[in-house]
């Protein structure tokens, strides 16, 4: 990617949030929240850093960073693109949406392109049913889509 993530003072960002809730019960959690939201994923760095500094043994954190799913170990990119694959969405023609995507932006599901633009992500159900088929960009959702409609939104981005 072409933004170097693991700056000083991105370091010196989570060290505030460390010394705030060091001693706390339960900190790894807000911790984490606060590192990716810092870093923009759970780098080995990261982990190591969260690891030392909390005295939480590195395979904890890494246990902890890969069951959540809101966790990612790698960087995202500026936007991340969902395409719900769950039972409505898939059955109303998720596939074909998940496909056009792919083609559109050049990158794969569960990867990020070479220009750090796009995070494809297949989805899970995310409760929106009544507007199957759909897919998110950050937070934008965009429902009841036809494969037509999936160039006109990537523009956007």
């Amino acid at each position: 990617m072409a933004k170097d993530i693991l700056t000083k003072e991105n370091f010196e960002a989570l060290q505030k949030v460390i010394d705030r809730h060091k001693g706390q019960k339960g900190a790894l959690m807000p911790v984490l929240h606060e590192a990716q939201r810092i870093f923009g994923c759970l780098s080995l760095e990261v982990q190591k850093k969260v690891s030392e500094e909390l005295q939480i043994s590195l395979s904890e954190i890494y246990g902890v960073a890969t069951f959540y799913s809101q966790f990612s170990l790698v960087p995202k990119g500026d936007y991340v693109i969902g395409v719900c694959m769950g039972t409505a969405c898939y059955v109303k023609g998720a596939q074909p949406i998940l496909d056009k995507v792919s083609e559109l932006t050049n990158t794969k599901a569960g990867e990020t392109s070479e220009d750090g633009k796009y995070t494809i992500e297949a989805t899970r159900c995310i409760g929106a049913c009544g507007l199957a088929p759909l897919i998110t960009v950050n937070e934008d959702v965009y429902g009841k889509l036809k494969v037509e409609d999936v160039a006109d939104i990537i523009k956007k981005y």
